[in-house]
């Protein structure tokens, strides 16, 4: 019998999978306990894992209004924040799917309201056929249409909503008039479901493009001849080096965590054989090394986790020491990210937000009386002041500071804005 396989390890596209053969409270579960676990993480994986799942919620749950939605969007949407507070996208996204219901809904009710008739206007009776009769036919006034027209909206209302008058009596006026009000709900719901779905499927769109995005800019940020110093680069920060390399020569003072090198597997192996065969240089720079190189850069570039509303980012542990460093030899910070990570939550972000993870890469616990004595903490996120960054470059192009309240204006509705995800999840 052959051995068995490696364990089974849900990530991201193991979740996707699963998506249609769970039911919609299974699947929020599921998800809560993938991120509570820590193997869903990072922005652009929380954030695409948050848009399907309330996408789900949109298509399958049994909902006949738009407060419900918001009311079941809100639900869920608490309960994956509280899984993983540090994770700012996931709240992002479930802001900006709220924000796309009220628009949606919105848009619903002009479009009813456009359609519907007005005590000014009346629809024109349908054309009658003319038969050879002795009589003359006399059509009926405008005032007696009028009259008409009240008399079967009240008669509609007090008597069977399936009435239909009958040809031969007194012209119709319009479907309007005897339709029964439950079918334009109904009718309603399931247009505004199939508009939210298809917001949503535009929102995963923006967030999978953000990269191809971001790097349209790199030639105008990166001057041949350049120094630039990346720390721990995302994958945003990577494509973007590469395409400025494509086109230009320069030099990337690329700044490691000291626990990756002794590893076997470079994880920027790639990064600097894509830099390197354009003709740009790669140094590799340890954190204690740092302020000796500094004097050299031009410009800092950063990765960003979150952005808050004014200005602060969430970045890995270490780079906001490089960018205290950068802002003390006066170099430019620039930082990376898609819209969808700025958020708008006006709550103060600093200490709370830094994120303590797994220390043994750094003390060995076979060390009995060091673990025993010392207590270490590891960082794994950390926050940047405002002060510190010079320049944001998201999907939508460069920003300073004070255009990011512009761009979640624009992508939020101030009701979901002031909504606090986190107001019953803290402790």
């Amino acid at each position: 019998m052959a051995p068995p396989k490696g364990g089974y390890a849900p990530d991201l596209d193991k979740f996707l999978d699963t998506l249609k053969s769970r039911p919609v409270d299974a699947s929020v579960e599921f998800l809560i306990s993938l991120l509570k676990r820590r193997q869903i993480r990072g922005s652009e994986s929380c954030a695409i894992a948050t848009a399907h799942v309330l996408l789900q919620v949109v298509a399958r749950d049994k909902w006949t209004d738009v407060d419900q939605l918001i009311g079941r969007i809100q639900l869920v949407g608490r309960k994956l924040v509280a899984a993983q507070p540090h994770e700012l996208v996931i709240g992002n996204i479930v802001k900006r799917v709220l924000g796309l219901i009220r628009d949606e809904a919105e848009e619903d009710r002009n479009e009813t309201g456009n359609d519907s008739p007005t005590g000014d206007t009346l629809p024109l009776p349908p054309a009658i056929e003319v038969t050879p009769v002795d009589k003359p036919i006399r059509l009926p006034s405008l005032v007696a249409l009028g009259s008409f027209a009240r008399t079967l909206s009240m008669f509609n209302l007090l008597s069977d909503p399936d009435f239909v008058p009958s040809p031969g009596s007194t012209p119709r006026l319009g479907s309007g008039a005897s339709t029964p009000q439950r079918h334009p709900q109904s009718t309603n719901v399931h247009a505004l479901r199939s508009e939210v779905i298809d917001g949503i499927e535009e929102i995963m769109d923006e967030i999978r493009q953000v990269d191809e995005q971001v790097q349209a800019y790199a030639e105008i940020v990166i001057h041949p001849g350049d120094y630039v110093l990346v720390h721990q680069p995302s994958r945003t920060v990577q494509k973007f080096l590469t395409r400025a390399a494509s086109k230009r020569k320069f030099t990337v003072f690329l700044v490691v965590d000291p626990s990756a090198t002794s590893t076997a597997d470079d994880p920027y192996a790639a990064l600097r054989k894509s830099l390197t065969s354009g003709g740009s240089t790669v140094v590799n720079i340890m954190n204690v090394g740092l302020m000796a190189y500094m004097s050299k850069v031009n410009k800092v570039i950063l990765g960003a986790r979150a952005i808050t509303r004014k200005g602060g980012v969430l970045v890995d542990a270490g780079a906001a020491a490089i960018a205290r460093a950068a802002r003390e030899q006066g170099r430019t910070v620039i930082v990376l990210g898609g819209v969808y990570k700025i958020s708008p939550d006006s709550r103060s972000h600093d200490e709370n937000f830094v994120e303590w993870g797994d220390p043994s890469k750094y003390v060995s616990f076979a060390d009995g009386t060091m673990v025993g004595k010392v207590r270490v903490r590891n960082a794994v996120a950390e926050f940047v002041p405002t002060e510190l960054v010079n320049t944001y470059i998201t999907n939508l192009g460069a920003h300073s500071k004070d255009h990011l309240h512009s761009i979640i204006a624009d992508h939020y509705k101030e009701e979901d804005i002031n909504f606090d995800l986190f107001g019953k999840i803290q402790r």
